[in-house]
């Protein structure tokens, strides 16, 4: 144990890391300030908000050897979980093991009479159990639903945290669903898009048991989840996607998407510069595909939202930073044309300034948050004007 010495220099060199690092506070679940949600920290590092932290993600100005201490499974990439117990190891040295509240295993902080059924299974493949988190607000009457798909270049990322703006959701007095899908290292394409839509299927069948309304089914997504939802919303009118039982059962349409940078085209995704080779065999794109991209231009066409728009689509928010060194600007444009000649209520937001996750913009994340879920409140709420 660390010595308490006042005196200590490194020891007051490491408290600072440690209280940057949210040992001083709670890292992962969102915090309360002036009555308002703020993003924690390993929310505002999560640019890609995929529920885990990149080496490019971590913050420059913590000492090299830190991200591979806490990176526990040697993965490359520090989960909230990982978060969780490195932070909660160094309280204890730091507070002589004083508790001071809360669980280490606590994701999200609700509102008042908010509730949360985890690991819901909404489908089992091959004895594999496919859950989802659902966070209920109080309410009387059936309530709209916001089904969040996370991002993580399909390879990675978690349902955990239930997506940027669940507190926020669950204020207005929507219900959040955060989906788990196969990535693409058990499954390649078409099974996350099969997955997300048997999930929606399976919410709108158990709507009355949850309290929610098959109706107003709205669906959020950031980079690979963008894509998903992306999909879900072009797909409504087709049905080669519907392939797991539960979505025989119900329907998988959706009412609103909101795109957070998600690719809609993936043969065009080096048109501009990127920080990877997409036309690569081993890119995320190709390993979603489940061969090089290029070399296989009509299934890539399958999993392209662009090629499905028609006029029934709903609703589209597109939230893309014009700096996006991943996911191109050139991909939100895509798909939002392709809408508006098809007639689609589509709306394109450009966020100046952004890269990937929209790091560097002028638009704060809260910002981006609360313009999100006003084109919910416009699509979905009954009351908005």
């Amino acid at each position: 144990m660390l010595a308490r010495t006042s005196s200590s220099r490194p020891f007051s060199v490491i408290a600072s890391i440690f209280c940057l690092f949210g040992v001083c506070g709670s890292a992962s679940a969102q915090s309360i300030e002036n009555g308002k949600p703020v993003a924690s920290p390993f929310e505002q590092w999560d640019t890609n908000s995929d529920g885990f932290l990149s080496r490019d993600e971590f913050p420059k100005r913590f000492p090299a050897g830190l991200f591979k201490r806490i990176d526990q499974d040697r993965d490359g990439r520090l989960s909230r979980t990982e978060d969780d117990r490195f932070r909660e190891s160094r309280r204890s040295e730091n507070n002589g093991h004083r508790n001071r509240g809360g669980s280490i295993n606590d994701r999200v902080r609700l509102p008042k009479g908010a509730t949360v059924d985890q690991d819901l299974v909404y489908e089992t493949i091959h004895g594999r159990d496919l859950p989802l988190d659902l966070y209920r607000p109080q309410a009387e009457n059936p309530t709209a639903l916001i089904i969040w798909i996370h991002g993580g270049g399909w390879k990675s990322g978690s349902k955990a945290g239930g997506g940027p703006g669940v507190f926020q959701l669950l204020q207005r007095g929507y219900a959040v669903a955060s989906v788990e899908y196969r990535l693409s290292g058990e499954a390649v394409f078409p099974a996350a898009i099969e997955d997300c839509k048997a999930a929606v299927s399976f919410l709108r069948l158990n709507a009355g048991k949850y309290n929610l309304d098959p109706g107003r089914f709205g669906v959020w997504g950031s980079s690979a989840g963008g894509h998903l939802v992306s999909l879900l919303g072009t797909t409504n009118d087709v049905d080669q996607f519907d392939t797991h039982p539960v979505t025989r059962k119900s329907s998988s349409s959706v009412q609103a998407v909101c795109n957070w940078f998600g690719p809609s085209d993936f043969l065009r995704m080096n048109d501009f510069p990127s920080r990877i080779n997409h036309d690569a065999a081993d890119s995320p794109e190709s390993r979603f595909i489940g061969a090089a991209i290029q070399k296989n231009p009509q299934k890539v066409q399958r999993a392209n939202p662009a090629k499905y728009a028609s006029a029934g689509d709903p609703p589209f928010l597109h939230l893309h930073g014009d700096k996006d060194q991943l996911v191109p600007f050139n991909q939100s444009e895509i798909l939002h044309a392709a809408l508006q000649a098809s007639g689609v209520d589509t709306t394109l937001y450009k966020v100046v300034g952004g890269d990937h996750g929209f790091g560097g913009s002028k638009d704060s994340r809260e910002e981006l948050i609360e313009k999100s879920i006003r084109f919910f409140d416009s699509k979905l709420q009954s009351d908005s004007p």
